[in-house]
């Protein structure tokens, strides 16, 4: 007598929910949050965080919607819900240099548009200036940004863009020690190989 056949998407459904405690804990860690912080962002305890990312509760919709805002996230990215024949593209957040960059779209050459997360100053690495051919711009969407043009500081809040000539030595990082900002970011191809390739 054979057992049981498990339908395919029990056991995918099942991976998923198996996966979304880790989930939770690496975004939380890769924007450099303490289990309190993010309590004070989305009004769980740092107990209920604790216990979702080391898998000892399932998360409910009351839990997950908080959380995916405070990492800035979509719902279905957060859990890595497969994909069910939507036509959007899912595409994955990465960090470098203490930043989070979220692609805005397939590569195809051009310009690149990210969603670019600078956690609070005092997480940030030492000012690293770029220099390279092209010209940058972003959007400020949440938060202060600091723009640094060679020994120039403008400080844009959210609602305000900047342009520049990237001849001109530059860095970009948080002004506020308190709360992530958050920006659009576009870049040609030499300012994201600089800024966001490994080089």
């Amino acid at each position: 007598m054979t057992g049981r056949k498990v339908p395919t998407a029990v056991t995918d459904d099942q991976a998923v929910l198996e996966n979304v405690g880790p989930r939770l804990r690496g975004f939380r860690k890769a924007l450099g949050l303490t289990l309190a912080t993010l309590a004070e962002r989305t009004g769980l305890t740092p107990s209920t965080i604790s216990r979702l990312e080391r898998g000892h509760i399932r998360p409910t919709l009351e839990q997950l919607l908080p959380l995916a805002r405070a990492y800035a996230v979509p719902l279905d990215e957060l859990v890595a819900a497969p994909a069910t024949g939507d036509p959007r593209v899912h595409l994955r957040p990465f960090r470098k240099d203490g930043l989070t960059f979220v692609p805005l779209g397939v590569k195809t050459g051009g310009m690149r548009a990210y969603k670019v997360i600078y956690p609070p100053v005092s997480q940030l690495p030492p000012p690293r200036f770029h220099v390279h051919p092209g010209r940058e711009w972003f959007y400020v969407l949440n938060g202060t940004v600091q723009l640094v043009l060679t020994d120039t500081r403008t400080e844009l809040t959210a609602g305000e863009a900047a342009e520049f000539d990237t001849a001109t030595p530059h860095w970009i990082g948080n002004a506020r020690d308190d709360i992530p900002a958050e920006t659009i970011a576009l870049y040609g191809q030499q300012g994201e190989r600089v800024h966001v390739a490994d080089v």
